[in-house]
């Protein structure tokens, strides 16, 4: 294990912690002790040429070998400059000690030898120090620059604790180290109302007043665990806990931190009181990323919020996420609404003999960047949140525009059949808002087919009977969709003045996977022929699922086998083709 690992899984102060995450990196030791060497080598070079007779012949010029002095003592004095550029402190102070050790034998040579040479390498000497002395002042400023930029870029610049950066770079650390952690998410309750009553001054004084304390508790140890607290941003704090043997040890610690919060404090004197939520996710049993870990303690911390129990402490589990979702996709498709970004897919619907004779008006939810969210993801996060019935109308009234283009056209024997929630048929202005379409598009009520769920039949039996003969009375078609998937009941059939039947893509998907399911897709078709109503098989996909339909008396065939859900444009296209 390397050093700075085991100083790291040591680290119990905050600030401790802070520093072998983010270290200051320093020069090679090597390179230091190799300028050292150099420098003594230089040093020894220049004694030895110094007090030498001996003469040198280069090309027939006699040059003394005392001559290379200047030369080697530079080089002494380069190397020295090295240390204090590349070591800052201890380079400095290292040249120094160099160079004081030096001038005695410069002065012992300058009085005892009667050497002059000595005089140009004290001047020399003296320089250097200049040198290296303005070096060092400078490296101190720069130092003070970049301590100063390090802290703005770790620490929260109100509390002085550490910032988001700092505690995903921890968290990654520990990823990397593979230890076990705890990442907790914790948000102040109410805290805006301090700000709005109190002002944010005072609001500050408080938020440094919390981190204090939290700093203060992480680095006692009274916990028995390892903490990092670290400010997110506003009123939002994160924990980072290590060091603890189960769930139990994380929830003490938790609880800590919730009653040193709870204290009472005082500020300008004036008191009051803070409490706070904490949702936490542990690596690596409930994620294994940095942002996974984020969003599961926020998820916890999310339904820590919306609980009506005592505890503020909430710790994620897979349905948290799943409940997370669901809120970013009623978000989404509460701008799409409002943006007019719920986009109409019209769906080819065939007969048996491959004639194109209608449609069908599919919702698809388009996404603020473009993309598009798929239907099984948000319209039941529509029903569930009663914005199916806003979904239907916007296709219906896109399905509506483009019915009327192609009618222009002469195309006179095309239907769109349009999905209607049961939560909106059975609203009371429900058929005021059809008649609205109607009349806005121009397009005659026969040319569009109302398609309903049979579990409509069972949930309100009579106001549904009522709305659908509402409709019929228009001039509509009424189709019910998914046939098979419920009751099925032929009573209810009888009752409602259905024009036509959808066979769910589940049994034509298995239909001739055995001779019972084939036969039971042909009794469908048989009971809807029986009560004149014509059918239509959904999912229709295989050259063998058509042949099986042809063979067995189907009308109608919907499914990728001849054509997939499309924009509004490629649809018109159908009828130049």
């Amino acid at each position: 294990m390397s050093k700075n690992i085991f100083s790291f899984n040591k680290s119990k102060n905050i600030d401790e912690i802070l520093s072998n995450i983010f270290p200051n990196k320093g020069n090679s030791q090597v390179l230091f002790f190799i300028l050292a060497i150099l420098y003594t080598a230089a040093s020894v070079l220049v004694a030895k040429t110094a007090g030498s007779h001996a003469i040198i012949n280069f090309l027939g010029i006699k040059i003394p070998f005392s001559a290379f002095t200047g030369v080697f003592s530079t080089l002494a004095n380069i190397f020295l400059i090295f240390l204090a550029v590349l070591y800052f402190k201890i380079g400095y102070f290292t040249s120094l000690v160099f160079l004081f050790l030096q001038l005695p034998l410069l002065f012992m040579g300058m009085m005892k030898r009667q050497n002059p040479n000595n005089i140009a390498g004290l001047f020399n000497n003296i320089s250097t120090l200049l040198v290296i002395t303005i070096i060092y002042i400078n490296n101190l400023r720069i130092n003070r620059y970049q301590e100063k930029m390090r802290k703005i870029a770790i620490t929260d610049a109100l509390t002085e604790l550490p910032n988001r950066y700092a505690c995903t770079e921890l968290i990654s650390e520990l990823i990397n180290k593979r230890e076990r952690f705890a990442v907790v998410s914790i948000d102040l309750v109410n805290f805006k109302n301090i700000n709005d009553t109190l002002g944010h001054e005072f609001g500050d004084k408080v938020l440094i007043e919390i981190s204090n304390r939290w700093k203060n508790l992480a680095n006692s140890r009274k916990t028995g665990t390892i903490e990092f607290v670290s400010r997110l941003g506003g009123d939002e704090y994160s924990l980072i806990i290590r060091g603890y043997n189960s769930c139990l040890d994380i929830m003490n610690t938790v609880n800590t931190y919730e009653t040193e919060l709870e204290r009472k404090i005082t500020i300008d004197d004036c008191d009051c009181f803070v409490t706070a939520c904490f949702g936490y996710a542990e690596y690596p049993d409930d994620a294994s990323t940095n942002t996974a870990l984020f969003s599961c303690s926020d998820a916890a911390l999310h339904q820590a919020q919306k609980s009506n129990n005592s505890s503020r402490i909430l710790r994620y589990n897979s349905d948290l996420l799943q409940s997370e979702k669901m809120m970013e996709i009623e978000r989404k498709l509460r701008i799409a609404l409002d943006n007019d970004n719920i986009l109409c897919y019209l769906q080819p619907l065939y007969s048996i003999s491959h004639q194109l004779c209608g449609f069908e008006a599919l919702a698809r939810l388009k996404d603020i960047d473009g993309t598009l969210v798929h239907p099984s993801s948000f319209i039941p996060v529509a029903e569930k949140t009663g914005l199916i019935d806003k979904v239907d109308i916007m296709v219906f009234k896109k399905a509506a525009a483009f019915l009327a283009q192609i009618l222009k056209t002469g195309k006179t024997d095309i239907v769109i059949s349009v999905n209607v929630s049961v939560r909106h048929l059975m609203k009371n202005n429900c058929v005021e808002e059809i008649k609205e379409i109607l009349k806005k598009s121009g397009v005659p009520a026969k040319h569009f087919k109302i398609e309903i769920t049979e579990s409509i039949m069972i949930d309100s039996d009579e106001k549904a009977l009522n709305r659908i003969n509402e409709i019929k009375n228009l001039g509509m078609q009424i189709a019910i969709d998914d046939f098979g998937t419920g009751y099925s009941s032929l009573s209810y059939l009888q009752k409602f003045p259905a024009d036509m039947l959808k066979i769910d893509k589940s049994f034509i998907d298995v239909m001739n996977s055995s001779e019972a399911s084939q036969k039971y897709v042909a009794s469908i078709i048989s009971i809807g022929h029986i009560l004149n109503l014509e059918v239509i098989s959904e999912g229709v996909e295989s050259t063998d699922q058509l042949e099986t339909l042809q063979n067995i008396g189907c009308d109608y065939i919907q499914g990728y086998i001849w054509g997939k859900p499309m924009p509004l444009e490629e649809a018109g296209k159908l009828f130049n083709a």
